[in-house]
């Protein structure tokens, strides 16, 4: 099983940009809309991998209770639907509407967004505090200190967790 490392945004960096297609509603989302609110909380997930089928109930539970406090929080996913078809948006869309997703959850078709906030896996987050401007010490976790085997930059030929295949 290949395992990929977290990578870090340094500390102080703006949030990168991203203006994404919203898989469920179709509306386009931008970073700037959460403009106003006290973070900005960045999920790359998808559907296929198992550490975040692992997760999906508590991605809920997380987007419900922090509605409306401040929080803004959007899901990314990054991954080729041509090597990985549950990634697909109509499989993201399902995925959001069964396990009932309140947030965005936005399609990076070209992983330029991915790229950008240096997203290496998945589930990989990135929390903004104070969004934007004036970003005081951008905050990057996940939920567990365990690495994830599901790269997305790895070629599908190269990719050698099973479970993602």
């Amino acid at each position: 099983m290949a395992l990929t490392e977290s990578t870090l945004l340094e500390l102080g960096t703006t949030a990168p940009d991203f203006a994404l297609t919203d898989v469920v509603t179709g509306t386009v989302v931008r970073r700037d809309d959460a403009r106003g609110q006290k973070a900005l909380l960045v999920l790359f997930i998808c559907a296929h991998c198992p550490y975040v089928k692992h997760i999906e109930k508590e991605l809920a539970t997380l987007g419900k209770d922090y509605a409306g406090k401040g929080v803004s929080i959007v899901a990314i996913s990054s991954n080729d639907a041509a090597t990985h078809p549950d990634d697909n948006p109509a499989g993201l869309k399902k995925q959001a509407q069964t396990y009932g997703f309140v947030f965005p959850y936005l399609y990076d078709e070209t992983q330029a967004v991915a790229h950008a906030y240096k997203a290496a896996c998945t589930p990989d987050f990135s929390l903004r505090r104070r969004f934007p401007p004036g970003l005081s010490r951008p905050v990057r976790f996940q939920p567990s200190r365990q690495r994830s085997s599901c790269d997305w930059r790895r070629p599908a030929r190269r990719h050698r967790h099973r479970a993602c295949r």
